[in-house]
């Protein structure tokens, strides 16, 4: 499978966020837009910081950060 790279901006983020029912709390984190004191959790069961945010899996709600660790194993998985 090939990965594929979509560059959005800083902007932009929140936008992407409410397609999947998301949105941003006080404090940075991703949260569910229904209940905002449930924070949105990486698949190891991480918080996400707006700020580490990469993107969203395809075919699925796994959220994943942006650092180098995270994102090999993303590119492991999509071989």
């Amino acid at each position: 499978m090939k990965l594929s790279r979509i560059t959005f901006t800083e902007e932009s983020k929140s936008d992407i966020l409410e397609l999947f029912g998301k949105t941003i709390d006080d404090e940075g984190y991703i949260v569910e837009t229904e209940n905002v004191n449930q924070k949105v959790l990486t698949t190891k069961g991480e918080e996400i910081h707006i700020s580490e945010w990469a993107g969203v899996m395809r075919g699925s709600e796994a959220f994943v950060k942006s650092d180098a660790f995270s994102l090999m194993e993303i590119a492991k998985k999509l071989e």
